[in-house]
């Protein structure tokens, strides 16, 4: 029998082989270690966000998907610092990702690219030069060549549009032009005195408001050029028109009351395609029946969203309505507690919606015959621009680190279409925002979201700002925001806070503020800001607070109520009701929330506590922000404010930017914007200053102070 026992020579093989091997190995381990170097100086260190990639980011507008399905078309909107305007351009790509490309290039911008039904035409909204002034549509042959002005008609702005089914016609909203056209050659004539009878007659980016200026439907044949009034109302709104898809039919959004500025009551009409159509009113609810519509595949039903009644417009969570050309309205996902919006049907009938659910928004099939909802899309983030055209499925999605692209929602996931802002992205070195809990005073809870710091170590305490969202109708979700990273890359934590008032928790905790504000509002965050110095995050000796629109006024709420923060920023923001009665856009919350001055003056004066009470309240160095155009919040709620600090020797500052509204649209001024909160918080905050932006010296101020009552 062979012996299992190894003989002396296979021993010495074995001890040869071994050692080899170990020096292999050793060989292998320097070189790896080499090539991990030379890889990791080969590619280069992430940075911090800068304020510079402000212009770099690319703002990626909804798809519009071919008829076939094989196609979409997008906008891209950057920042020309050179003109000092923002421009946006058409892109098109192939669904399957094999092909991208610019459609439209040069200073004009191009808006509201649409398919032509039969696919052979790209269309688009521009004020170009061509053979007409202003803006005029625009039509591009899918097989090449440049785009030829389609469109040549004057006295009239075009607001939006729609081809018809057959390609014979488009459904236009025009609205009168207030100033004719300069002639060439010739001086622009010398503007009118504005002639107001509207009860609501202001609005931000309109301006003032005339009786004839409101959005009208018409139908342009194309072969004829002509163009003709859709209905036969006058002196209405007729907005957010659709055809439906057999053609017959346009639905249309509109207010028929007696008085359209003195209701928010807007319902669903239909009218049938050809000029002179008497519209048929389908809905009957006191509130507002409205937003987008889908018409169903069979042409036979209507998806919308519908307010609450008219005294919580301001606070309303809209619910899926549908309603059949017979006038039925049924209520798909009756059960649902959170808002939505987007409504959008498939080919095999299912109905979806986009819902804002606590902190996100993600598309959702709705029970059309049940009261759930069904949602598709389980990661975190915001979705938005829900497009759904030959079964295939279209959105907007972006969270705390990625800016929003166009992905294709396959099933329950997510397949990336457009890398509008890949290259920028890998080369920022981007913090995650975090979900937090805390409980108020009177133990509500409220739900926030905190980004601490680049770099940071835990157990450090950190300068932190809390930052308000506007709205109060409107969340703080996991979506990217600027100014998250803006700050975070500057060593500052940001809260974010959803508190009562706001959207995403259901119907009851948005309207909780109804005519209290500044109240529970401040008790929510003001919780928030003890969970996070509890937390050990926040330093309590470091704390900033700001925010814009809704978030500027409970900066002043919540500076005038606790002296914890060490500055403020109120950026288009508010402190006394009364003076904004008449002044702002607002009219018809007023009336329905508050009621008119003259029967509800205790109301109006309790509810601008903080400056008829600033020399008892407010000891905060504050800045001050707003727009000479702004019809939103009208920066005479900052010049108010500021002008009391100024008083009372608080520190203080205002600055005005000249022709903006409420939402800033010139690059160099949000620029500006940016610097000046960081240059605020660092000097007042963090106890540095930096060269963004000067600050003026604090004035002294009396020794004798008193705390908020």
């Amino acid at each position: 029998m062979r012996s299992h026992a190894p003989d002396s020579t296979c021993v010495l093989r074995a001890a040869r082989l071994i050692t080899q091997f170990a020096r292999s190995i050793a060989l292998f381990s320097v070189a790896l270690l080499v090539t991990t170097a030379a890889l990791a100086q080969a590619t280069p260190a992430k940075r911090a966000i800068s304020v510079d990639d402000l212009a770099k980011i690319g703002r990626v507008g909804s798809p519009i998907l071919s008829p076939d399905g094989a196609w979409f078309l997008y906008s891209v909107s950057r920042m020309d610092t050179k003109e000092d305007k923002n421009h946006s351009d058409l892109w098109m790509e192939r669904w399957d990702g094999t092909a991208n490309m610019q459609l439209t290039f040069g200073k004009e911008g191009a808006s509201h690219p649409e398919f032509s039904p039969d696919g052979k035409y790209i269309s688009f909204l521009s004020s170009r030069p061509g053979k007409a002034k202003g803006t005029q549509l625009w039509v591009l042959n899918r097989l090449g060549g440049e785009p030829e002005q389609f469109t040549e008609i004057t006295g009239w702005e075009i607001q939006d549009y729609e081809w018809s089914p057959d390609s014979k016609r488009l459904l236009m909203t025009v609205e009168p032009k207030s100033e004719p056209e300069a002639e060439e050659g010739k001086p622009p004539a010398p503007p009118k005195p504005i002639v107001i009878d509207r009860y609501h007659f202001k609005q931000d980016i309109q301006g003032y408001l005339r009786n004839d200026e409101r959005g009208s439907l018409y139908l342009y044949d194309i072969a004829a050029k002509k163009l003709d009034k859709l209905t036969t109302d006058k002196n209405v709104d007729e907005e957010n028109a659709l055809w439906s898809p057999d053609g017959a039919f346009i639905a249309f959004v509109s207010n028929h009351d007696e008085d359209p500025d003195r209701t928010d009551n807007t319902d669903i009409y239909v009218a049938p395609s050809k000029p002179g159509s008497v519209a048929q009113k389908l809905t009957s609810w006191t509130g507002s029946d409205d937003g987008r519509l889908s018409w169903s595949p069979d042409s036979h039903s209507i998806a919308y969203t519908q307010g609450a009644k008219p005294e919580l417009a301001a606070y309303s969570q809209r619910r899926p309505a549908v309603v059949t050309l017979d006038g039925k309205v049924t209520y798909p996902a009756a059960k649902l507690d959170r808002g939505a919006s987007q409504p959008c049907y498939l080919p095999d009938g299912k109905l979806l919606y986009l819902v804002g659910d606590d902190r996100s928004e993600y598309p959702a099939e709705v029970e059309q015959t049940g009261d759930g909802a069904h949602r598709i899309l389980p990661e975190e983030g915001t979705t938005s621009g829900l497009t759904c055209t030959a079964g295939k499925i279209a959105v907007i999605h972006q969270d705390d680190t990625h800016t929003g692209e166009i992905y294709a929602l396959e099933g329950t996931s997510l397949r990336k279409l457009t890398q509008v802002n890949d290259t920028l992205l890998a080369e920022l070195n981007l913090v995650p925002t975090e979900d937090f809990i805390s409980h108020s005073k009177d133990g509500t809870e409220v739900h926030g979201l905190l980004t601490k710091p680049l770099g940071y170590k835990a157990g450090d305490r950190v300068p932190t700002i809390l930052f308000i969202h506007g709205g109060p109708n409107g969340q703080d979700a996991h979506s990217f925001a600027f100014e998250r990273q803006w700050f975070a890359a500057h060593g500052y934590a940001e809260i974010n806070v959803n508190y009562r008032g706001s959207s995403g928790r259901g119907q009851a905790y948005a309207q909780a503020i109804f005519a209290d504000w500044g109240h529970l509002e401040v008790m929510d965050l003001l919780g928030a800001v003890d969970e996070v110095v509890k937390m050990g995050i926040a330093d309590p000796a470091r704390l900033g607070i700001g925010g814009w629109s809704y978030g500027g006024i409970l900066t002043d709420y919540t500076t005038a109520s606790d002296n914890r923060f060490k500055a403020a920023i109120s950026g288009a923001g508010s402190a006394a009701p009364l003076s904004f009665y008449g002044n702002d856009q607002y009219i018809l919350q007023y009336d329905n929330e508050l009621g008119v001055p003259w029967k509800a003056r205790d109301l109006y004066l309790k509810l601008s506590y903080p400056l008829l009470e600033a020399d008892k309240r407010m000891h905060t160095p504050t800045l001050y922000m707003g727009g000479t155009n702004d019809f939103n919040v009208p920066i005479i709620g900052g010049e108010q404010m500021y002008q009391a600090l100024k008083s009372l020797h608080i520190p203080t500052e205002l600055v005005v930017y000249p022709g903006q509204f409420h939402g800033f649209t010139r690059p160099s001024f949000i620029k500006d914007r940016y610097e000046r909160w960081l240059a605020w918080y660092d000097h007042y905050v963090a106890g540095k200053d930096t060269p963004a932006s000067p600050i003026s010296q604090p004035e002294k101020k009396p020794e004798a102070t008193r705390t908020a009552e």
